[in-house]
């Protein structure tokens, strides 16, 4: 007998927000940037539902959890910009890699050190074996 397939849970990457933060008082920061103090989860959902935005976890360690009212889906797309930037400014180490053999001619020598040098100028780090 098979056994049923069982999918695994979706998991939910960024900030809690909404119906999902599950303390009962947070520390309220509405859309304007003004600080609101410590107030119960019902009435930041109700000024978030009123503002037409959602209620976003920003320091969930804090006591008690501090949360903003703000577009939860431009959030995420200003996040993924940032993470784009930051792997387009990403620079990849490269290591050049010269092989030299124990009988090596004194010409050859110089041609691989010559290229040894060219690889530090360029920036590259280089392995020797």
């Amino acid at each position: 007998m098979r056994r049923p397939f069982k999918a695994a849970a979706p998991t939910k990457d960024g900030p809690r927000s909404n119906r999902d933060i599950r303390v009962p008082r947070v520390q309220l920061i509405d859309a304007e940037g003004q600080n609101r103090g410590d107030v119960s989860i019902n009435d930041a959902l109700l000024l978030a539902e009123e503002a037409g935005l959602d209620l976003v976890e920003i320091s969930p360690n804090a006591v008690p959890p501090v949360v903003k009212i703000l577009d939860l889906g431009k959030l995420k797309y200003a996040n993924q910009k940032k993470a784009a930037e930051a792997r387009k400014n990403q620079k990849v180490i490269e290591i050049k890699e010269i092989k030299m053999r124990p009988n090596i001619d004194s010409h050859d020598y110089e041609t691989k050190m010559k290229a040894v040098r060219r690889f530090f100028e360029e920036g590259d780090k280089v392995k020797l074996t």
